[in-house]
């Protein structure tokens, strides 16, 4: 079934008010998740709600976080006080967008954190901004380093935001093959999942997503990918000052402790670079060369990086937000419970 995008928000905002988030979180929250399914990102929307809600109740995840921020001259470290990790970031991205005019250059710091959701979320705000960013998050433990059979890094994904003229250039990437979230939908609706996604607990391929979570998924080119899963959790996890490696507890673990998922960005002003008017004309000229290169065979033309999003959210504001029927039967199970109706 579809969801128009203002119900589908509307019952995510209410559903965690009701879990004892403020209004204000809950709608940043709320903002956040239906943002990825907006653009086609089904794996971190409202499919998480569930389990969000569940950890809210239980007290794993913090309804009302105290954020603190402490800043130390361009650098600041944010306590994110184990609160839901879409009102933690958006929060220190709003920190950072108020400084960065006058610093130039501002880098951030998040510990004790949770699942933030997509990093094209960001990106793109901070882009809005007339500003640039690079982003970062580690997670529980997805991705064997190379030559390994066994998990010890999260799946890391990296994110990059760019103001242009027409539309931001946003890339929103997993350092693993695939991001862990598409095995953990294909496992709630009983979906098997291609043979060179993941390996399971002995190292061997397999389809079967719930052998797939018990086991490891695989860095996208190999070697390389393992290399930036590490350096990215070396900034998310070592100098944030959150949990790293198999140390970031998994919210999908019901023995688990708190998360403690590190977040780490940094955020720099186009105009200390050279003066905006000049930035937009250049990096307008390279999009347009880009999508001008002969294309080569089986491609009718060459994306942007968030082009294709752009064209998605298109289809998703006319259509709706996808909700699979176990997803549905999750969501009326919840409304049900914490609102006194079904509301899917």
């Amino acid at each position: 079934m579809y969801l128009p995008l203002e119900e589908a928000k509307s019952i995510t905002k209410d559903v965690l008010q009701a879990a004892g988030c403020p209004e204000r979180d809950a709608d940043i929250a709320a903002d956040v998740l239906i943002d990825a399914n907006l653009h086609g990102v089904n794996t971190h929307g409202i499919s998480r709600l569930a389990i969000y809600t569940k950890r809210l109740l239980e007290g794993r995840i913090n309804p009302n976080p105290q954020i603190q921020v402490e800043q130390k001259g361009g650098v600041l470290l944010v306590d994110g006080d184990n609160g839901l990790g879409q009102v933690v970031t958006y929060k220190a991205m709003e920190e950072a967008i108020a400084r960065v005019k006058e610093q130039g250059i501002v880098s951030v710091g998040i510990k004790n954190s949770n699942h933030f959701g997509h990093a094209f979320y960001y990106c793109n705000h901070v882009a809005a901004h007339d500003a640039f960013c690079m982003m970062t998050t580690n997670s529980p433990k997805g991705i064997p380093p190379w030559g390994g059979k066994e998990a010890y890094f999260g799946t890391n994904p990296i994110g990059f935001g760019f103001p242009a003229s027409r539309l931001p250039v946003v890339v929103d990437m997993s350092s693993s093959l695939v991001a862990r979230g598409n095995i953990i939908l294909a496992a709630k609706n009983n979906e098997s999942i291609p043979e060179d996604w993941a390996i399971d607990s002995d190292g061997k391929a397999t389809t079967d997503p719930n052998e797939a979570l018990k086991g490891s998924v695989l860095p996208f080119g190999g070697a390389k990918g393992y290399a930036l899963a590490l350096s990215l959790e070396v900034m998310a996890g070592v100098l944030s000052g959150a949990a790293f490696g198999p140390h970031v507890n998994n919210i999908y673990a019901d023995d688990a402790d708190k998360a403690n998922v590190g977040h780490f960005m940094i955020v720099s002003d186009i105009a200390h670079y050279m003066n905006k008017e000049s930035y937009y004309e250049r990096i307008d000229q390279m999009i347009e060369e880009v999508k001008n290169v002969a294309t080569a065979d089986g491609y009718d033309e060459i994306s942007i990086p968030g082009e294709r999003k752009k064209v998605k959210a298109e289809q998703t504001e006319s259509q709706g937000v996808y909700v699979s029927p176990e997803v549905q039967q999750e969501l009326n199970e919840l409304t049900t419970e914490l609102l006194g109706e079904a509301r899917v």
